[in-house]
């Protein structure tokens, strides 16, 4: 086996990871959580409690 055909192995193995990856990235079973991410930023943090510095 020559360079070249460890070169295109390693090109094709790359290929197929990408492609699993996108079809993962974009599967039904995801898109609720990806939604969700999506909306993350824009939702209000809970407020804080007051850890410690209790003054009296």
């Amino acid at each position: 086996m020559d360079i070249g055909t460890v070169r295109g192995l390693i090109t094709l193995a790359l290929f197929v990871a990408f492609v699993a990856l996108v079809f993962w990235a974009w599967s039904k079973r995801r898109k609720a959580d990806f939604d969700q991410l999506a909306r993350m930023p824009l939702e209000e943090d809970p407020p804080a409690k007051d850890q410690g510095s209790k003054t009296q």
